[in-house]
């Protein structure tokens, strides 16, 4: 069996260059928005679906909103989205759950770093295809799927983005 790659790696695909281009026009507390909301909507559902009462991932969607609104600090924040990573490590017989969780502590990640945002895509939407189509289905199969749920990414955060942004994001996207 080839080894399960573990998230979306090419930068230069459309549905990625898609994303990337509009997350630049929007600011950091747009993104965070975006990233926690669909995480809750849609990688926490599946998150759940195979451990139903492990909430590391949601603690960390709601640390990340706390943030936000100022109820906690970082480093409050930072614990519970290190032990979303954790679940992530722990679930690693499940790659669609791991993938949910790794997407869902870089969702969570945007507070520290707009460019974590990213991760909801890479990780995510392979997440997705993972759990609809399986581990063996054939890569070209699997991106497809992926693909797909990049548009509805994208679709999302047209949804909740503020035209012409006075604070956009100041993105690195290759550190």
């Amino acid at each position: 069996m080839p080894r399960l790659r573990r998230m979306l790696s090419d930068w230069n695909a459309l549905y990625v260059k898609s994303l990337m281009k509009q997350i630049e026009t929007q600011s950091k507390t747009t993104l965070i928005k975006w990233v926690t909301d669909y995480s809750e909507r849609i990688l926490l559902p599946l998150w759940l679906k195979y451990y139903p009462s492990d909430l590391r991932p949601k603690f960390a969607i709601n640390a990340a909103r706390q943030w936000l609104s100022g109820e906690i600090k970082l480093p409050q924040a930072k614990k519970k989205i290190l032990r979303c990573h954790e679940a992530a490590r722990d679930a690693q017989n499940s790659p669609a759950a791991q993938a949910a969780a790794r997407a869902i502590a870089q969702s969570a990640s945007t507070i520290h770093a707009a460019r974590h945002c990213i991760g909801l895509a890479l990780y995510g939407a392979l997440a997705i295809a993972y759990d609809e189509l399986g581990t063996e289905a054939p890569w070209e199969r699997l991106e497809l799927r992926a693909s797909e749920e990049c548009e509805r990414m994208l679709a999302a955060l047209w949804e909740i983005s503020i035209v012409d942004e006075s604070n956009p994001a100041n993105i690195d996207w290759y550190y």
